[in-house]
């Protein structure tokens, strides 16, 4: 997945985008904390080389996209979803994370900043009620999430814990 950096109004095209790799199990981890099964549609929001949307297709049975602005990783995206099996049930798209159409998912996840899942906020909240969420690393600020799940990651590069927080957050009802 990709942690994205950007700040106050701008757009995820404004900014620089380093990539930054969900461990595997991580990934497993967010999508068993979404229930995230067959039937379902998983919005990756910075998903980098894919990694995410391909496992809830091939492990999960789920159908997904994945955004991210970088071009090369969006063609990594799509040679190791032809190579995983499951280039018919995703697609990823070069896009701005805050131009995307989410109306589809049942299932968003992301990496992102703090600054820009408050951001996101209105638009998740806006979603069908019911949509699954799910956060590597970052709260959503007085939105308090439904579950909070902690993932030991030993070799972990960022940040002075050896571990990651997973946030869980289902759209209420209007």
């Amino acid at each position: 997945m990709v942690l994205a950096l950007c700040a106050g109004g701008a757009t995820a095209q404004d900014t620089d985008v380093p990539f930054v790799v969900t461990p595997d199990h991580v990934t497993r981890e967010m999508l068993k904390l979404a229930d995230v099964k067959a039937g379902d549609f998983v919005i990756d929001l910075g998903s980098g080389d894919g990694r995410i949307v391909i496992v809830a297709a091939r492990h999960f049975g789920a159908r997904g996209l994945g955004v991210e602005i970088v071009p090369d990783l969006v063609a990594q995206s799509r040679d190791n979803a032809r190579r995983a099996g499951v280039a018919d049930r995703v697609e990823f798209r070069v896009q701005d994370l805050f131009a995307t159409d989410l109306s589809q998912a049942t299932v968003i996840t992301m990496y992102l900043l703090p600054e820009v899942n408050l951001q996101l906020k209105p638009r998740l909240l806006a979603l069908k009620p019911g949509t699954r969420i799910v956060s590597h690393d970052w709260d959503m600020g007085d939105w308090k999430p439904d579950r909070m799940v902690t993932v030991e990651v030993p070799d972990k590069l960022y940040g002075r814990e050896k571990l990651s927080r997973l946030y869980l957050w289902t759209v209420p009802p209007r």
